[in-house]
């Protein structure tokens, strides 16, 4: 299992920057941010893509991400523009979560001065996807579409990682399942609290490998991520407790983590040393 961690993109640079170094220097194989434009009220709160640009020059070894891009904000051209630059930046470290974005405010669902119904934002979803992974697949790349499209942009040209770089899709319903099993290159779990997570996430593995096996493709050649800390299960109350959850959702068919860089005054804190610990613990999973 591959263990990674989400970061905070709120403090100054460099200090932001020796903060990615460090996660890196604790073992984690993977580094995350969140793509929002604020988040639950905390501002400045610095854009992904730039972060995950500075932040390759800062690693060498990480494997690094969005959790996730939402279609909300952004367009797919100049978000295909930026995956490129930054997969030639890590010299092919760059994998892309996508979702379908979320509508209150502190998802930058407003930001437009509308609102999306599920089904739009299921659409766009769709639609975003479908375009991103084409330009980064095809030079030149042409699509027209419901709400973007392109003419004849050379986006591809100059990836390291090829056919593209990974797309990882956090899909719930069918319909997200079913697009998942088309193109992505790993799936993002993320149970909503107050439910039993891991019976959550062990049915919908199994959807998403019925989708896979509809769709004619290997279920085990998903990559399956699991983010925590947002239900009441103890990932960072000690390293026994990670382990333990850890081995319980590898059974369940979960691939990939994302714990949180421990948060003062939020439910994502840990002790300094706990959270060693943990990452330790996490190098020989």
């Amino acid at each position: 299992m591959r263990v990674g961690v989400v970061m905070w993109p709120i403090e100054e640079w460099p200090a932001m920057g020796d903060r990615w170094a460090e996660a890196e220097s604790l073992g984690f194989d993977t580094g995350w941010v969140y793509d929002h434009l604020a988040w639950r009220g905390h501002t400045p709160w610095d854009d992904a893509y730039a972060t995950l640009a500075a932040a390759a020059t800062r690693t060498s070894t990480m494997r690094l991400g969005t959790l996730v891009t939402s279609p909300n904000f952004r367009t797919p051209i100049p978000t295909a523009s930026a995956i490129r630059t930054i997969d030639r930046i890590s010299q092919g470290r760059l994998t892309i979560g996508v979702g379908a974005g979320g509508a209150s405010r502190t998802s930058d669902g407003e930001v437009l001065g509308r609102q999306f119904t599920p089904r739009e934002r299921a659409d766009r979803f769709a639609e975003w996807t479908r375009e991103v992974d084409l330009l980064l697949r095809e030079s030149p790349a042409s699509a027209t579409g419901e709400h973007w499209s392109v003419q004849e942009a050379t986006i591809a040209a100059g990836l390291v990682q090829r056919p593209r770089p990974p797309l990882w899709l956090a899909a719930n319903g069918p319909r997200g399942l079913r697009l998942t099993a088309e193109l992505a290159d790993g799936w993002i779990a993320n149970p909503p609290d107050g439910s039993d997570p891991l019976a959550d996430t062990r049915d919908r593995i199994r959807r998403l490998e019925d989708a896979c096996t509809t769709a004619g493709r290997e279920p085990a050649a998903m990559r399956k991520l699991l983010m925590t800390g947002f239900t009441a299960e103890p990932w960072l109350e000690s390293a026994d407790a990670f382990a333990d959850l850890a081995g319980a959702y590898a059974e369940a068919g979960v691939t990939d983590l994302a714990l949180h860089w421990p948060r003062p005054g939020t439910a994502w804190d840990a002790p300094r040393d706990v959270f060693e610990a943990i990452a330790a613990r996490a190098a020989h999973l």
